[in-house]
């Protein structure tokens, strides 16, 4: 658009200067040529728009904007329309407590309250991205700046109206993956109805009251606890069975073999350890009494 600006003002000067007295008339055919080289280029300039890829092209003439919209790659258009590119790829949207981590600078956690009352605080990333069909009339509707009026505010807003149907224990344990996908249907039916996809929402860290955290905590220890003396409990019972089982096992062999033994038994041991003893290299002298157990006297 400036070289057409500059190549009409070029020629009107040289259609001025045309019937003017002097030497200065004879440039005033070079001048207009090239005014009207100038103004070519310029046209030819504003009538191509290069896209890049993940980009879309939105046309306006006169401040309006048109339906059609322009894709990646060199695109003819009307010299006299203005050219907006969106960027139509995946786009993440941040809100951390974490200082820096987030789209915004400082702490941008979304705090909510569950339905016991309790102040959660929540870090949340969303994915999503604008839709190429319907780029003409998010532009048309709500501008380039659709982060700060249409992602941000619906974002926060909806975990709001969500988070009260839950209690903060069960938010952040047992019913965290419910609530995720419970936001996720209601922020992308908002989304589609701007002109945009939500791909993903992802509950990045959930935040607890420092009290209800340290009694979370105490609850995990006794449970802890109590597995811990169950084990216990377990062990020394498995101790006992086994000693009484052992025990049990005592007592049976004893009243086998007390119950096999007489009198022409021992004796007949006695004997036997007798030739054993007789068969040592120590001298030794048996006396064997006709009544009573033998004598063993050592020669030595």
């Amino acid at each position: 658009m400036f070289l057409l600006i500059i190549g009409i003002i070029l020629f009107a000067i040289g259609s001025a200067i045309r019937n003017a007295e002097g030497s200065i008339a004879r440039f005033a055919n070079s001048i207009r040529i090239s005014g009207i080289v100038v103004a070519s280029l310029g046209i030819l300039n504003a009538s191509i728009r290069q896209v890049d890829a993940g980009y879309v092209g939105v046309k306006s003439l006169f401040g309006k904007v048109q339906t059609d919209i322009l894709t990646s790659g060199l695109n003819f258009i009307n010299p006299l329309m203005d050219v907006t590119t969106l960027d139509i790829r995946t786009l993440n949207y941040t809100m951390s407590g974490v200082h820096d981590e987030g789209t915004k600078t400082g702490d941008d956690a979304i705090k909510v309250l569950t339905s016991d009352g309790l102040e959660v605080t929540i870090d949340l990333s969303v994915l999503y991205r604008v839709n190429p069909a319907e780029a003409g009339r998010l532009l048309r509707e709500v501008g380039v700046d659709y982060e700060d009026k249409i992602v941000r505010p619906i974002t926060r807003t909806r975990i709001r109206d969500n988070s009260v149907y839950y209690e903060a224990v069960a938010l952040y344990s047992t019913k965290r993956d419910e609530f995720q996908t419970r936001i996720f249907k209601t922020i992308e039916a908002d989304f589609k109805k701007r002109g945009m996809i939500l791909e993903n929402l992802l509950v990045r860290n959930i935040t607890l009251p420092a009290s209800v955290k340290s009694t979370i905590e105490q609850k995990i220890n006794a449970e802890q606890e109590a597995q811990k003396m169950q084990f216990v409990l377990q062990k020394e019972k498995q101790e006992a069975e086994r000693k009484r089982v052992e025990a049990q096992g005592i007592s049976d062999y004893q009243r086998i073999v007390s119950s096999s033994l007489n009198d022409r038994q021992l004796q007949y041991e006695q004997i036997q350890a007798m030739k054993e003893l007789a068969k040592s290299a120590n001298s030794k002298i048996i006396v064997m009494p006709s009544k009573g157990s033998p004598l063993i006297i050592d020669a030595k």
